[in-house]
């Protein structure tokens, strides 16, 4: 992966509409309930998908991507308790697949990581994070192109928003020292960037019922420094 953008979409068809961010009012309509079902229990650690959790969890949301790679990097992090695919900070509610992948939802595609603040921290959740996308690429990672991949992070506590600001200044200056771009990372309170939309049954830990399936996530050669 190389940090930075890249001309790719001045020239893919398509590419330039999806890469622009759908308005309010031009978004799909969505729908009041769900279109599918949604599994009970994480295919690999057998925990509730969607709650309840255990006393104590807390709850931050990374998009990175696509949502498949993204979702595995995090369900093997010791302390975490479930992660799920879905959809967030967007307009549309209950989308679908295919409704995302228009970029006319807003959404990206995200991860919920529960976990327990006792085992993981957030810097260390951040970690993952930051070192296993290419945060400088806006609205693409890799060859997936549109808002529907761009990097972001919703945080529910006062200690991931200020964990979100710290490791997101080193990881900067290490990017900076190395010559690579700026973050265009979105940033924002969950409550704002709007519900957390569950995926489809078979976007749920993907890359387990299919190990070889598509990913495009790994270390790409910036690690989180040290604090100073």
């Amino acid at each position: 992966m190389l940090f930075g953008n890249d001309p790719l979409t001045t020239w893919l068809p398509g590419a330039r509409a999806k890469s622009t961010m759908v308005s309010r009012e031009d978004a799909l309509p969505g729908r009041e309930h769900r279109l599918f079902p949604v599994p009970e229990t994480h295919e690999v650690l057998g925990t509730p998908l969607e709650g309840p959790w255990p006393d104590g969890t807390e709850v931050l949301y990374v998009a990175m991507g696509c949502f498949w790679g993204v979702e595995r990097i995090f369900w093997q992090l010791p302390g975490v308790v479930t992660t799920a695919a879905g959809y967030m900070g967007g307009f549309t509610p209950n989308p679908t697949y295919e409704e995302s992948c228009t970029g006319r939802t807003g959404h990206a595609e995200a991860v919920l990581v529960a976990y327990d603040p006792t085992r993981i921290t957030p810097e260390e959740l951040l970690a993952a994070f930051w070192e296993n996308h290419d945060p400088t690429q806006r609205n693409r990672q890799g060859n997936d192109i549109g808002t529907a991949y761009r990097s972001a992070l919703y945080f529910t506590t006062p200690e991931q928003e200020a964990a979100i600001e710290d490791t997101r200044e080193r990881f900067q200056g290490e990017l900076s020292r190395k010559g690579f771009g700026e973050i265009t990372t979105e940033i924002a309170p969950a409550e704002k960037a709007g519900p957390f939309w569950y995926a489809e049954d078979y976007h749920q830990q993907y890359l387990h019922k299919n190990p070889g399936g598509y990913c495009n996530h790994g270390p790409y050669g910036c690690s989180l420094p040290p604090r100073d």
